[in-house]
Formats: structure tokens, sequence, C-alpha cells
């Protein structure tokens, strides 16, 4: 598994089941030097290079986000939002083979493709997704998003890429009354053969529907069920998600989850309006794992029932994925410098990993046997 250090522009390779040891170590910044020298010569850059430190990155720069392994093990493709970029790293040499500067100011969010061969990456501050061929980082497609493209998936064996907008999350005007100045934030479905637009999901109508329009229509994490007949999603300032039914084109159940008494109820507080950021199921389809971001706990849901599990204490867990074998869900936390794995089954903690500075995306990826890191490394 590899881990995303987002303040240290590292991320380190951790067995993917068992004791979760680490395995390595990569920098996703060995150009660092250079690309400080293009944005302090360009004014435009520098002026959004220190917007995302002071905005999103709470002081710091984001160096690494998303990141996914080649087919072949060989090489680490990751996006870094500072540097508006995704980059493939040598996973044997960790030099840089390829670099793709993504439009606007700011790279995000990636998915990689069932097949392995396709990456999409969120350009942030373009409202444009990017679809790129893994192994050369040439651009084979591109669509247009709503405000702040996010979170990206391909479904349906890669016929369709679904991107989630969550609009302006980088402002004070959290208060619901100023909900409109966050923007345009919808959900695109694209195809992924013609990058064409097959539909368009607004949340607003659906949560209206549904009885909630006293909850944010930005779309944060979110997981499907293994059939993708139904989706669960987070969006911001929520201390729980929502099911919605793909087929019937409408938000069938809501699960709130319980506040940290110790945890500020002020909006502003929220890491980028994400009270609660990061979801996994399990490979069964029968659980739900959910990060409570800003109130320090992660936890295991039954979906038939929407029954959690207990509450296992971690510091601003800010991401949610599955173990290799898929009997656990392994959370980053931002906060402790660790990952942490839970049992799908039992809901318990079974072992937490130190890592590198504020970890947010952990990814299963591949590397070659025997690997340790790059060489010199």
């Amino acid at each position: 598994m590899f881990v995303g250090n987002n303040w240290d522009g590292t991320a380190d390779v951790i067995q993917s089941r068992g004791s979760f040891a680490r395995v390595g170590r990569v920098n996703i910044v060995p150009d660092k030097d250079e690309r400080l020298r293009e944005i302090y010569l360009n004014p435009v850059k520098l002026a959004f290079f220190l917007g995302i430190r002071n905005g999103p990155g709470e002081g710091h720069d984001q160096f690494v986000d998303d990141m996914y392994t080649t087919p072949d093990g060989g090489s680490v493709v990751a996006s870094r939002p500072s540097f508006a970029d995704v980059v493939s790293v040598d996973l044997a040499t960790g030099r840089i083979n390829w670099r793709f500067p993504v439009s606007g100011f700011r790279s995000d969010h990636m998915a990689v493709s069932p097949d392995g061969r396709r990456v999409a990456v969120s350009a942030s501050t373009a409202n444009t997704v990017h679809v790129l061929d893994i192994v050369t980082g040439q651009q084979v497609g591109s669509f247009a998003t709503g405000d702040k493209p996010h979170e990206n998936v391909f479904t349906d064996g890669g016929r369709f890429v679904w991107n989630m907008s969550i609009g302006e999350v980088n402002t004070d005007l959290d208060a619901p009354g100023w909900d409109f100045t966050k923007g345009d934030r919808r959900i695109t479905v694209v195809d992924a053969a013609t990058f064409r637009q097959v539909k368009v999901i607004d949340m607003r109508q659906r949560l209206d529907a549904f009885g909630r329009n006293d909850l944010s229509d930005a779309v944060r994490p979110v997981a499907f069920t293994p059939d993708q007949s139904k989706l669960y999603f987070q969006v911001s300032f929520f201390n729980g998600f929502l099911e919605y039914d793909v087929a019937t084109d409408k938000i069938t159940r809501v699960k709130e989850l319980p506040k940290n008494p110790a945890a500020s109820d002020d909006r502003k507080t929220f890491v980028n309006d994400s009270r609660h950021h990061g979801m996994s199921m399990s490979p069964a389809g029968d659980k739900l794992c959910v990060a409570g971001t800003m109130d320090d706990y992660a936890t295991v849901v039954d979906r038939a029932s929407l029954r959690q599990g207990q509450l296992v204490p971690a510091a601003k867990p800010y991401w949610a994925t599955v173990s290799g074998d898929g009997s656990a869900c392994v959370i980053s936390e931002a906060g402790a410098d660790q990952v942490t794995a839970i049992s799908f089954a039992t809901g318990q903690k079974l072992v937490s990993v130190p890592v590198g500075d504020h970890p947010q995306r952990v990814r299963l990826g591949h590397v070659p046997e025997g690997w340790t890191g790059p060489a010199g490394s």
C-alpha cells in the first residue's frame, strides 16, 4: 500500500496485509528545487502556490495527494497539488519518468482504470478532469466538471468515469445562508472512451426531495456497492453519510454518526469543510468503513442495518481504503502521522504503523519482489 505523506512530499510503502510493516519510502518531489524556481519567478503561479499553502494546506505545502502504480509495478504516478502536476517516479532509480502539468493551478484526487492503463486526475482550479496514459503520461482525453472537481471513480468495468465537484471549500462563508457562494457542485458522469457527458446528478435536488435541505450538496469521498447499484457518499459539514440508489436516481437512506463532545461544531474549524472525510466498503459489500475526521474516530458500519460498531479513536483520520486481502479497512491518521488497520469483521483496531508527515490518500499498489526503495534513498 502506498501512503501519500502530503506535507513531506514522500510516499511510504507498507505491506498490504498482516503486519502492515513499512517496506520503503519514495521521494515524490525529487525536482522540488526546479519547481520552486519556476513558481517564484511567476507571480501568478506564486499567488496560487501560497494560496494552497494557506488554504487547503493548513499552512503547509501540499506535495503529494494521490498515487497509483503502473501495471508492472515499476513506477508510481502521483498528483502534486502545490506543483499543479502529475508525475511518474521510477521505483528503481527515484527519477521522474514524465511530468504532466494540469490545467490551472492545482491537481487533486485521481482514479485508475480497472485495467490499470489510465489515470484520471482532477484539476481543481480549472474545473477539468484529465485522463492520462499511466505509462507515457500522454493525455488521452479530458472533460469539464462542476466547480472544484474532487473525487473520481471508474465504474462498469471502466466504461464510465464519475467525478464529484465540491465547490469552494477554502472560505469562511460556511453558514447555511452563504451556501450559494460555494459554486456549482454536481456529479458528472462521462463515457470513458469518448469523454462525452452521459449524466449530471445534482444532489441538491435529490437531498431536497429526501427532506434534507439542511445538508450540503458537496459530495466528498464515496463508496459503491460491488454491483454498483448503490452509492454511499459523504457531504461537507456532516457527521455521517447518505445512500443513493443509482437505478431510481434517489437518495434512500441517511446515517448520522456520533459527534465527539470534544469536537467543535464551528464549521469554520472543519478541515476544508469536511467534518467526515473517507469511506471504503468491504469486498463483500456488507460493511462500510467511515473516517470521522473532525470527530477523531473511525468506525465500521453494517450496510444492511446502518448500525455502527465501536468508535476506534483516531487523530484526524482523513482517508479509508481496503487492505490487500480485503479483511481490513486502512485509515490514514493525518493528526498522528500513522496509518491504522481496522478489522471489517470485528470493527476493532488491528495495528498502527508510523508514516511521514500528514498522511492522506492510501492506495493499493505493486512493487518488485524484494524492493526496499529507490537506489540511494
